[in-house]
């Protein structure tokens, strides 16, 4: 059974890096710059191609993650989320490993059961039935708890759909890697999170639906004998913030057209849009219903942009 990954004593704020159509050396930049805010991690999307199409250019994410590792001190570092059956999984343990002792133990790697079929297939993996991928994702988390596992020397490992034998996974994650397990189905999904998961994520096309989420979450904890609180809830969300009313709601309508809410609605209820005042605001609901950690996609031109004013006028109100 999984332990608590960090305490909740503050929010934890992680922001995505730019990614998508972005070259290494903008990624670096702000990732740089976020760290420099004062940001608690940097999270990226895996997938191997754009999620509108393959010719749209995207960084592969664990060799980004290597690399920001090397050039960032402080913060954690994550996947939101990597497919469980797109790579070989004791392959994909070893590799997480490996950017971890990069890190210097500050990896979050974040789990679902994808949902791209030719990610998978194009790149000579199979893309099986929702039902075979959530088994064969929570029999890859097991494979890797115990890979990862420093007293365990060598791992065997036979499942329906995981196999390894006498696998040896040295150097260690210089931490036991505190798993993340994104998605919503309320049978299954959140079943696994209750059973192996540190963290949870609910999407940010699910934002609106987070209460009922955590009841259910929370009953599954209860079923298995786990104590709900040792599983920490994070959101992932669009956040929307402009100096004053103006310019929030110029930015919320260019948002509505922009992501048409693939990102959430962001004139939702739970919607993390508007000044600095009422970010602080609908960030304390979320922490209300144990919410405290958030990985957010800003929205401007240059992400940095209202990154600065959010480090600026809102972290302060979070910290201490």
């Amino acid at each position: 059974m999984a332990e608590s990954a960090t305490p909740a004593s503050s929010v934890h704020i992680g922001v995505t890096v730019p990614q998508i159509k972005r070259s290494w050396p903008e990624c670096r930049a702000a990732a740089v710059e976020f760290e420099a805010m004062g940001f608690d991690s940097l999270w990226v999307c895996d997938h191997l191609y754009g999620p509108q199409s393959p010719t749209i250019p995207i960084l592969e994410a664990w060799s980004l993650l290597s690399a920001l590792a090397a050039c960032t001190e402080r913060v954690e570092l994550g996947t939101l989320v990597t497919p469980t059956g797109m790579r070989n999984p004791a392959h994909l343990g070893k590799v997480i490993a490996t950017v971890d002792a990069i890190a210097g133990g500050r990896v979050i790697p974040g789990f679902g059961a994808g949902w791209m079929d030719r990610e998978h297939t194009d790149f000579g993996m199979p893309f099986p039935a929702p039902k075979v991928r959530l088994a064969q994702m929570e029999e890859t988390l097991q494979l890797l708890r115990r890979m990862w596992d420093p007293a365990e020397a060598e791992t065997t490992f036979d499942g329906s759909h995981v196999h390894a034998e006498h696998l040896v996974c040295l150097p260690k994650p210089p931490r036991r890697p505190p798993v993340l397990i994104g998605g919503g189905g309320e049978q299954v999904t959140l079943r696994m999170v209750a059973r192996h998961a540190d963290i949870w994520n609910n999407s940010a096309a699910t934002q609106s639906e987070l209460p009922r989420k955590i009841d259910v979450l929370r009953s599954h904890c209860e079923a298995v004998g786990r104590d709900p609180g040792a599983v920490r809830i994070s959101q992932q969300c669009l956040v929307i913030i402009g100096a004053a009313d103006a310019a929030a709601e110029s930015a919320i309508a260019s948002a509505e057209k922009v992501f048409g809410g693939h990102l959430g609605d962001p004139r939702g209820e739970l919607a993390i849009a508007g000044t600095p005042g009422r970010v602080v605001e609908q960030i304390q609901r979320h922490v209300e219903l144990g919410c405290d950690m958030f990985m957010v996609e800003f929205f401007g031109r240059d992400t940095r942009e209202p990154a600065a004013l959010f480090a600026e006028t809102v972290l302060p109100h979070l910290r201490g």
